[in-house]
């Protein structure tokens, strides 16, 4: 399997999101504009699963690596959501 990269080349942006947006479950889970809480749950449920199998496998100096990265990508994603949905409430609020 080839590697996908993290970090668009020409921008230096990460890519990640896109990734995600590429997933199965997250599609269909997007399909109706709604987020439920068992897709919540489900996908909560495969993240998990997933942490647990590359947390086994990473001796512990990439072990502290990918959980600072884990941590950094989380407070990434946080902050552009906040960002975009303060954008957006201010735009709505000018009419």
């Amino acid at each position: 399997m080839s590697r996908t990269s993290w970090v668009d080349p020409d921008n230096n942006e990460p890519l990640i999101g896109e990734h995600a947006q590429k997933l199965e479950s997250f599609v269909k889970a997007f399909e109706d504009g709604q987020i439920t809480t068992e897709e919540l749950s489900n996908q909560e449920s495969d993240l998990v699963k997933l942490l647990k199998k590359v947390e086994e496998s990473l001796n512990d100096e990439q072990h502290a690596l990918v959980t600072e990265l884990l941590c950094e990508l989380t407070a990434y994603d946080i902050m552009h959501f906040t960002h975009e949905f303060q954008k957006a409430r201010i735009a709505e609020f000018r009419g």
